[in-house]
Formats: C-alpha cells, sequence, structure tokens
C-alpha cells in the first residue's frame, strides 16, 4: 500500500499563485476589456470590416497577432512588476469617452473607433498601472494602427504621384503636359486615380516602419531616420510606377501598360518596396536579437504603490461611469425630432427652363442616408446655357447618413470622375473643378445649410453637427450643388455665375427644402 502526504508548501503554494496580483488585475482587465467593447460592438464591428473589405487596411488584420507577440516578448520582464490599480489612469478613460463623444455627435468614424482603442488603452493603464503601462508602451502605441486613417491624403498624393511622373517623363525625354492629376503624352490620357495614390502602401508602410524600428533599432536617431525612409521610398517608388506605366504605354499600347500594371501593382509592389527600405536600414541595425525589449530590473526600481489599490471595484464602477455617460447622454439627445417636409421639389427659377437631364459623362452626387434627394437641369432662355442643379435634405445626420464624408457628395468613388483642382467659391461655398474620362470637365459649386448657417466648408458642418448633438438645435441638414459640364474644349463656364443670380439666397432655398420657413 502506497501512502499519500500533502506537502504543506506546496499546497500554500498553489492559493497564493492563482490569487497573485496579475492573476487578480488580469481579471478586471479582461472584464474590462469585454465590457467596452460590447458596448461600443458597432464600432468595433466597423473597423473589422473595413480591415476585411477596404485593401487599403488589409494590413490592419495583422496588427492583432503583432500585438500579442510584442507583449510575449516582453513577458519575463513583465513577470518582474507588480500590477496595481492607478486612479489617474482614468483620466485618459475620460479623454477617450469624450472623444468618442465628439466623434458620435459629428459623425467622424475615425473619432469614434479611436476613442473605443484610447478607452482600452487607458483600461490597461488603469487595471495594470503606469509602470507595467512603461513596459507596454510601444504595444499600446502601435495599437493605434488598428485604426483606419489616411483617406484623407488620397487626394494630396495622387497630386504628388502626377508630379514626380511628369519629373520622370522628363528626364526620359517624353513629352507630356500635366492638368492636375491628369497627364496627357502623344500616346494617350493618363489619369492619377484613387487607387494609384499609393496611399494603401504608405499607411502599412508606417505600420512597418514603426515595427522595425522598435525592434531592429535601440538609437533614437536612427528609428527616425529608417522612418523617413519608410515615408519617403513609397512615395518615390509610387511615382515611379505611374511614370513606368505611362513610359510602356509611350512604347507600345495604352492596354499593354495597363494589362502590366495590374499585375505588377499589388503585393509584388508592395514586396519590392519592403525590401528595399530594409535594405536601406540593414547595415544600421543596432539592437541585437538576444537584447530584451524591455529592462524589467529596472522599471522594478522605479515602481511606486502611492496610488496603489488592492480592491479595484470602486475604479471600474468609476470607469463604467466614464464610459456610460457619452452613450446615455447621445441616445437621450436622439429621441428629438426634427421633421422635414414629406414631400420637396425642385424650384422655379427666373429665366430659366426645365429640361432633360443628359450628361456628356454620367454624374450624380451621392449623399446617402438623405430624407430627399433632387437632381435636376436648367437651360437659360436667353444664352442656351445649361447648369445642373443637385438638392439633399437630411432629417438630422448619423451614422452612415452624414451630409460631408469619403464617398459623400459631388465626388463618388469609382464613378469615373476626379478631383482635379479646387476653384474660386462664391461666398459661403466651396467650389471644384472635376474631370471624367473624354475629357468632360465639371465645375462644382457647394452650399451646405446646418444650423441655420450656411457654408461651404465640410469641416464647419462636422462642428455644428457636433454642436447640435452634443447641445441640442435643429438637426435639419441640406446641401446644394449648383454644376456645369463642358469638353476641355470649350470656353470657360459663366453659366454658374447667372444661375446662382436668380436662383436668389441659397440659405432661403435651404430653408425651404428643410420646412424651416
Amino acid at each position: 500500500m502506497t501512502s499519500v502526504t500533502a506537502d504543506p508548501v506546496a499546497s500554500q503554494a498553489q492559493p497564493r499563485a492563482a490569487h497573485s496580483p496579475w492573476s487578480t488585475h488580469l481579471k478586471w482587465l479582461g472584464i474590462a476589456v469585454l465590457a467596452i467593447l460590447a458596448l461600443f460592438w458597432r464600432d468595433a464591428a466597423d473597423m473589422v470590416r473595413t480591415w476585411w473589405t477596404i485593401s487599403t487596411y488589409n494590413h490592419c488584420l495583422l496588427i492583432l497577432p503583432i500585438l500579442f507577440w510584442l507583449v510575449q516578448q516582453r513577458q519575463e520582464e513583465l513577470v518582474k512588476l507588480t500590477p496595481e490599480t492607478w486612479w489617474p489612469g482614468l483620466l485618459l478613460t475620460a479623454i477617450a469617452s469624450l472623444g468618442w463623444l465628439l466623434g458620435e455627435a459629428a459623425g467622424v468614424a475615425f473619432a469614434r473607433q479611436l476613442g473605443l482603442l484610447m478607452m482600452l488603452q487607458g483600461a490597461v493603464v488603469t487595471l495594470l498601472g503606469p509602470t507595467v503601462a512603461r513596459g507596454l508602451v510601444f504595444p499600446l502605441c502601435f495599437s493605434f494602427f488598428l485604426v483606419p486613417f489616411g483617406e484623407e491624403f488620397v487626394p494630396f498624393l495622387q497630386m504628388v504621384t502626377a508630379k514626380l511622373s511628369m519629373i520622370f517623363l522628363g528626364w526620359a525625354d517624353i513629352p507630356a503636359f500635366i492638368d492636375g492629376i491628369f497627364i496627357s503624352t502623344p500616346t494617350g490620357y493618363f489619369r492619377v486615380a484613387e487607387a494609384c495614390s499609393g496611399i494603401k502602401f504608405l499607411i502599412a508602410m508606417l505600420a512597418y516602419g514603426a515595427l522595425v524600428s522598435n525592434v531592429c533599432f535601440q538609437s533614437w536617431n536612427r528609428r527616425i531616420l529608417f522612418m523617413l525612409a519608410a515615408v519617403i521610398v513609397p512615395v518615390i517608388a509610387n511615382g515611379i510606377r505611374a511614370f513606368g506605366t505611362i513610359y510602356i504605354a509611350h512604347h507600345t499600347t495604352t492596354d499593354f501598360a495597363a494589362g502590366f500594371d495590374h499585375i505588377f501593382y499589388g503585393w509584388f509592389f508592395f514586396a519590392f518596396v519592403l525590401i528595399l527600405v530594409m535594405a536601406i536600414g540593414w547595415p544600421f541595425f543596432d539592437r541585437s536579437i538576444d537584447d530584451p525589449m524591455i529592462d524589467g530590473d529596472a522599471l522594478q526600481r522605479t515602481q511606486t504603490s502611492l496610488h496603489r489599490v488592492q480592491n479595484p471595484t470602486a475604479v471600474m464602477a468609476v470607469m463604467a461611469a466614464i464610459i456610460l455617460t457619452p452613450v446615455l447622454w447621445t441616445t437621450a439627445l436622439a429621441a428629438q425630432e426634427s421633421p422635414v417636409p414629406d414631400r420637396i421639389a425642385l424650384p422655379e427659377v427666373s429665366g430659366w427652363d426645365r429640361v432633360d437631364y443628359q450628361p456628356l459623362y454620367p454624374w450624380q452626387p451621392q449623399f446617402d442616408g438623405a430624407g430627399h434627394q433632387l437632381l435636376g437641369r436648367y437651360r437659360n432662355r436667353e444664352t442656351g446655357s445649361e447648369v445642373d442643379l443637385a438638392i439633399a435634405v437630411y432629417d438630422r445626420q448619423g451614422e452612415g447618413r452624414e451630409m460631408v464624408g469619403y464617398g459623400q457628395g459631388e465626388l463618388v468613388p469609382d464613378s469615373g470622375w476626379s478631383r482635379n483642382r479646387t476653384l474660386d467659391a462664391p461666398e459661403q461655398a466651396a467650389a471644384v473643378e472635376l474631370m471624367a474620362p473624354g475629357p468632360v470637365v465639371r465645375d462644382v459649386v457647394t452650399f451646405y445649410s446646418i444650423g441655420g448657417k450656411l457654408t461651404g466648408s465640410a469641416s464647419v458642418v462636422k462642428l455644428e453637427t457636433l454642436k447640435n448633438n452634443i447641445f441640442g438645435g435643429p438637426q435639419q441638414a441640406v446641401a446644394i450643388l449648383v454644376s456645369a459640364e463642358a469638353s476641355r474644349q470649350t470656353a470657360p463656364r459663366k453659366a454658374i455665375p447667372a444661375f446662382l443670380s436668380d436662383l436668389g439666397p441659397v440659405d432661403k432655398l435651404a430653408d425651404a427644402m428643410a420646412g424651416l420657413r
């Protein structure tokens, strides 16, 4: 018979391990993370949907496993530290909560998603303490790449790519003429499309450059130089790629060049840029593979227990109140009514007749979620010039129904139209020149009316929307677009100023469409 005797030391060690500070604090952190994700699941789902469906952000799918790997890298040093509940960490949570509220009120998905991420970061800092947070500072900062951003830089990068192409075409002695983002050569007419701006590779390279800078470098000077290379090289390489397409078309055919570009431009191009940047930085790597990513002993020596709380229940309660406040506030304000007329119609304009809308190239502005959308063409009885009038009316703005934003307004993605340049606009309006194959040119003057204010600024629309959604006020919003089209060879168009003069005060028209007068 074999007898078994309990080891008192072992029996006491197991409960202590099970109830170690790390076990307790990670449990509370897990609860906080799950609660935040459950409460803001729509924003989290939108982020994941964006990662999956938009190629510009496909690299974000790799960020989560990379974050796990970065934490694993630091695990041996982190266990030397003692997690603690830190009250000042709630400040980060409060800032994040306010940011989400502003994003929700203004209809800015980026602000909401950034606020969600920072709430999660705030939970880490609050429930693990400042010392552990210093050990996790790079993973926490690297997590910002989970938030989709960068679309606003597409027009700028299109222009940069076009100008770089012109430089390289000059070096290659190929005659070319540039008009905004359009380049003409003896072979054909080329447009630097949104997809050719290089934004997807630039954003991915920023994330990759930050990762390599942390993992492979210790010197901050070298890290900064490598990050500069991660920005500059992709931009120049994209200009070379666009030039290469035009160069091949010049010596072969446009169809062959387009086919080659579709094959070359993709992961092969990204891999080439990636290898090039790595080749530039490789000789300057100064971190050994055996070097720890953080110094746990040094962090432990600086650790303080001034803000330590043995029971984090009170902190969790305050965190819950901070996070719930903006949700409850916006929910209460969303119950306010802002009715618009059941039916609206295009106005009668003195000296102008309504005619069939037959554009030279298909064009229709996009306003997702609008209660009413109208589009019609007017012809001047004396001059015969034609102008198009588009009107969109919102009873209120919200998720998926913002009056201004990417893909909203005069320029619809993948429609064949591109923004060519900004034009001089009437007071309280914005004006742009659009171009489509042909080439066809369309000038568009845009007015927005919200909260009794007439403006052409998208930023003002966002601010007014934010103000009305936080403090209450008229929610109705109206977009009025006056445009005229012509072929490139046509003389400058004067129809829009004449139409606006005969139309009368735009603010009165907007108020009438919204039912405010």
